[in-house]
Order: structure tokens, then C-alpha cells, then sequence
């Protein structure tokens, strides 16, 4: 145990965490030349389209030092605000972390949440400078924003470049002389945290676990705490590029195991596996549960597909622990399921996962955050979306959750940054300069304003600088109405909202100027509309395509030119009635880029 260390990278979104974990790969010679390549962790499609990590990744290292051979345990983790709970899980596994801060940027918001995440679980933190040999790196004035940060000597922080490999062989001795070894008793009953988990088609559900008491060994019987269920160990081993088998592995170790599981409710990320025969007495802790922040609903395009939708969920689920959903039907769209995403960022990638790796073409509505409505008899009831909401007589109040927004940015974009906050009903708690240069803004604000474009108008405004970073408050009281679309009078439950009352109309406005362009025309006038219960408050029409039913009339009375344009008046009415208007998959989507 002595020779292992586990430890995590974390650091904001693009301060070369992925590029790091490759040299850190390469100068252990983990892997061939032959079989290195950019980013060798990030092994999905969509991870190195979009040149971000999504997914933790685990593997193991072996470093020579001073004659001996050292165990490092690597799990390179993501950066983006949306997967932070692949990053709890991580540091929940590890010992120590490697803080990575871009030389030329300096620290950022997610770079604070992560360092808080760590120092939470007590982890030896080792402050890393990376991309010194870029032209705009100023590494002196970060190292300064860093002895800041954590109060530690300008001694322990390592300068390097991933990209080059300069600083790299500092950085592994580092760790094994900085990071402690793991604790814990090796002959003790079995305690091991799963951390993730994949799905296999042929073996069933793999689960990654970090032993912290005990033995296992390949044959054990072995049971998850959550669920009670036993299982045989039929392979056990540890996660080098590839799965290798071992006969046993002891506390301190990180590894997988392949029990032949099928179902996927019967693995628990953050669940204690222990032996059937010696259990341990207690699940390990601190693992909490993840909390959804944004709502939609994901239904199949064809109502045949509605099972092997839930069976992909069921998949993915394994795969990406934050995404919760349950069974849900809406008038418009038929059965489909109610999922709850970290982030808009988190949604994109799961409809694109859905499309890729299981081929399910989807539609997802307009995502809403949950709401608490307290009813005048005194109950309380979540309303995860529109239709949930009880009638306006019974409603007493409802309740939002408030998040602590945190931004940092250059001095010269706090004017533009403060106006979109304030626009979107924040309420400025902090304001304090890191350096002459950087500040940063401390906003309390309602999660339902930060869901749909606030993200990407705070990129735009800052010109990319601006780092953005949140946690929950709690709830508090606020002033929601419902706002409903109408179509030739018929109400379309995915595009109603819940809204904040002053935005109601110009968000009903926009939203029916959008849908004109997209709704096709048909052989009838359509009328859309948005409502708030009864009062229509804005309208727009699809004007009808028309035939010219009199071009075969030529000359002659004008009752024979009337009578032709009373029987299409007649037929376009029938149509009205029996006619339903299709509503286009980019019409739900719109709603997210109205401006």
C-alpha cells in the first residue's frame, strides 16, 4: 500500500487537464507510441468533436523512482460547470489532486468549486501552472493568484507545459512525494466505493470501484449495500488502457469488477460493496446524491420506440450517474420520460449520446427548473413541469430555488455582465478584486433565468473571459404564471412554460413570431396564440395557401365566380375542423434561441 497513490486533475474548463494526463501517460510508458494519441482518455466521438471531457476516466501508471516502482492511480476528470459530479465522485476516490491553471488565463470560477471540492475531502493539493510556453503566459502574476488562493509557499507550485513535456518529471515526483499513500486495513472486512460504472453488451454491467478495507479476490461472493443483491466476482482487475485481470486486489487499490449483472437499477453509483460472508458493518460516506437543475422531457418521435427509449436510458444512466428521469405523457407528443439534467451544456450532450450510441432519434421539450406550489390547504407539491401546476384557485403561493452565482472576469466587462444579471433578476451580494484586473461578482439570482441562454450571452458579452460557477441557495417566494401556446385554439403542452409575470408577455410575443416562421402552411389560416389562462396576450397568423379556383372562369356573371369561392370557403372550413397542425421538432428547439 505503501507504493500507491490515487489522485485526481482538476482545473477549469480548457486548462489542458487532457493533455497533461497524455504526457503524464507517455513519460510512464503506460502506453506504445504506436498507441498514443491526443487526448487518449477522452475515448467518445462527441469528447474530442467538441474538445471536452464529459466522462471521468480512471487509469493506472507505473512509476520507477529511487529504485522502486510506484502504483499511480490517475482519474482525469471534466472542467465544464455541467459535470461536476463526476468530479465529487472522482476526488471521493482519491487521495490527492493535481490543481491545473492555464499560465495565460489565470484561475477561474470552476478552478475555486473544484479546489473547495477537494479541500472538503481533505486532499493534498498539488497547484500546477500549465502552458508557460505560450506568448501571452504571465505564470508570476498567476502564482501570485494562487499563493492567494490557498496560502501555500510559491515553492510547492510546479510550473509546466503539457503540450511540450517540460515540467512533466517534476510533476510525478511530486506526487509520490507530496500525495500520501492511501489508508486503510487490508485485512478488515471488504469496503469498496463504486465511483462509476459502464454497460457491456456481452458482459453485463462493469462496475469501478476504490477498495478502502479488505481484500477481494476473483470467486468472492460479494453484495452492494443499497440494493442487498449478491453477485460472484467473475473477473476483478485494475484499469490500464485496456481491462487487465488480477487475481486479487487489497485496500488502496482502484479496479473493476464483472459480476454478470444485467439490470442496471441494481448498481448504485456511490454504493459499498462488501463480502456476503464478512460484511462491514456501515456504507462508506460522504457520497451525496446528485441534484438535478434542469427539467425536460425526452419522448421517442415514433410511439413504437417508447421501450427502447427507456431501455437507452437505462444504458446511459449506468454510464453518466447525474441523469435522473421517470415516466411521464403529454397530450401532444404521447409517452415519453421526465429527465432532470445538470445543465443545458449536460442536456445537449445526452440527446446527442442518445442519437450516436443507441440510435434514438428523440424530442425534447422546453426545459424548466422544478417549482414548489403551496396550496391553501396547506400541502405542498413539486411541479417539475406546466401541466403539473393545480388550478390558480387553489394555489396559495409557489416557490423558486435561488442559486449563488459566482463570476470572474476582466475589470472591463463588470458594467455589460452586472446589466445581463440584473436583467435577469439578480441581486448583486460581493464584488472583489482578485488582482488589479480580475474581479469577481458574487450574484444571487433564480435558477430559471440561467437555464436557457444566460451562459452563452455571458461568453458573448465578455468576449469569452467571463468563468461562470453556481450552487443552490434554497427557495424562495415569486410571482409564476402559466404561459400557454394555442394553435387554432388547441392548447400544445411542450411549449407551455412557467414564467415570471413581467416577462410573460414579451417572451409570449417573441415565442409566437418564432413559430410563425417555422410552422409550415397548410390549406387553412392558423392561428397561434399565447396565453395566460383565459387572456390571450399575443397573436400571429400562418396565412393559408390558396388555389385559384376561379382562373377557370372567364368572363360571365359574377354569382358563377361567387359560387366557387363559397364552395372552397366551405371545404377550407370543413378542413379546419378535421385538419391538425403539425408542429416541427425545430419549433421546440427555437424556443431556446428566441433571440
Amino acid at each position: 500500500m505503501k507504493k500507491i497513490r490515487n489522485f485526481c486533475i482538476i482545473a477549469h474548463i480548457d486548462h489542458g487537464k487532457s493533455t497533461l494526463a497524455d504526457r503524464l501517460i507517455e513519460m510512464t510508458n503506460t502506453l506504445t507510441q504506436k498507441e498514443m494519441e491526443n487526448q487518449v482518455l477522452d475515448d467518445m466521438d462527441l469528447e474530442k468533436e467538441r474538445g471536452i471531457t464529459i466522462k471521468s476516466h480512471a487509469i493506472q501508471m507505473k512509476y520507477d523512482m529511487n529504485g522502486d516502482t510506484y502504483t499511480l492511480n490517475l482519474i482525469d476528470t471534466p472542467g465544464h460547470v455541467d459535470f461536476s459530479y463526476e468530479v465529487s465522485r472522482s476526488i471521493a476516490a482519491c487521495e490527492g489532486a493535481l490543481l491545473v491553471v492555464d499560465a495565460s488565463q489565470g484561475i477561474q470560477a470552476q478552478t475555486i468549486s473544484n479546489l473547495y471540492m477537494a479541500l472538503d475531502h481533505d486532499l493534498e493539493i498539488i497547484p500546477v501552472i500549465n502552458k508557460i510556453d505560450m506568448e501571452s503566459a504571465n505564470p508570476d502574476k498567476v502564482e501570485d493568484q494562487i499563493v492567494d488562493l490557498i496560502g501555500c509557499e510559491r515553492s510547492d507550485i510546479l510550473r509546466c507545459s503539457a503540450r511540450t513535456g517540460f515540467g512533466v518529471e517534476e510533476i510525478l515526483r511530486a506526487i509520490v512525494n507530496r500525495i500520501p499513500a492511501p489508508q486503510g486495513d487490508p485485512d478488515a472486512p471488504l469496503q469498496a466505493l463504486v465511483f462509476d460504472s459502464v454497460f457491456n453488451s456481452y458482459r453485463g454491467i462493469i462496475g469501478y470501484f476504490r477498495i478502502l478495507n479488505g481484500t477481494i479476490k476473483s470467486g468472492d461472493t460479494v453484495k452492494f449495500f443499497a440494493t442487498g443483491k449478491e453477485y460472484e466476482a467473475d473477473e476483478i482487475g485494475v484499469l490500464q488502457m485496456r481491462q487487465v485481470p488480477k487475481q486479487e486486489l487489497s485496500a488502496g487499490n482502484v479496479g473493476y469488477i464483472i459480476s454478470g449483472i444485467k439490470t442496471a437499477k441494481e448498481v448504485k453509483v456511490g454504493d459499498t460493496i462488501t463480502h456476503v460472508d464478512r460484511p462491514c458493518d456501515k456504507p462508506v460516506e460522504g457520497f451525496e446524491n446528485v441534484k438535478p437543475m434542469v427539467f425536460a422531457g425526452v419522448y421517442p418521435v415514433s410511439a413504437d420506440d417508447y421501450e427502447e427509449l427507456r431501455a437507452s436510458l437505462e444504458k446511459l444512466q449506468l454510464n453518466d450517474a447525474s441523469l435522473v428521469w421517470e415516466p411521464e405523457s403529454s397530450a401532444a407528443l404521447g409517452f415519453g420520460f421526465r429527465c432532470g439534467f445538470l445543465g443545458l451544456l449536460h442536456m445537449e450532450i445526452i440527446q446527442e449520446r442518445l442519437d450516436r450510441e443507441f440510435n434514438m432519434d428523440v424530442i425534447t421539450t422546453v426545459p424548466n427548473v422544478s417549482f414548489k406550489a403551496y396550496i391553501t390547504d396547506g400541502s405542498v407539491i413539486d411541479v417539475h413541469n406546466p401541466s403539473g401546476l393545480p388550478e390558480v384557485t387553489k394555489i396559495d403561493h409557489i416557490e423558486e430555488p435561488y442559486i449563488i452565482a459566482q463570476i470572474i472576469s476582466q475589470n472591463e466587462y463588470v458594467g455589460p455582465i452586472m446589466t445581463l444579471c440584473i436583467e435577469k433578476r439578480g441581486v448583486l451580494r460581493n464584488q472583489v478584486y482578485l488582482t488589479t484586473d480580475r474581479v469577481e461578482l458574487t450574484f444571487q439570482m433564480p435558477l430559471s433565468e440561467i437555464v436557457f441562454d444566460f451562459y452563452d450571452k455571458l461568453k458573448s458579452i465578455s468576449r469569452g473571459y467571463a468563468s461562470f460557477d453556481y450552487h443552490v441557495e434554497g427557495y424562495q417566494r415569486t410571482d409564476l404564471v402559466k404561459l400557454d401556446i394555442l394553435l387554432n385554439g388547441d392548447s400544445v403542452d411542450a411549449l407551455s412554460t412557467l414564467i415570471f409575470r413581467e416577462h410573460a408577455y414579451s417572451f409570449g410575443r417573441r415565442m409566437c413570431e418564432k413559430l410563425k416562421d417555422l410552422i409550415p402552411r397548410q390549406q387553412f389560416d392558423i392561428a397561434i396564440q399565447a396565453s395566460i389562462g383565459a387572456k390571450i396576450i399575443a397573436r400571429e397568423t400562418v396565412r393559408q395557401v390558396r388555389k385559384d379556383v376561379t382562373a377557370k372562369c372567364y368572363g360571365g356573371d359574377i354569382s358563377r365566380k361567387r359560387k366557387l369561392l363559397e364552395k372552397q370557403k366551405e371545404g377550407k372550413k370543413r378542413m379546419r375542423q378535421i385538419g391538425n397542425v403539425e408542429v416541427p421538432q425545430s419549433a421546440f428547439l427555437a424556443v431556446l434561441k428566441l433571440d
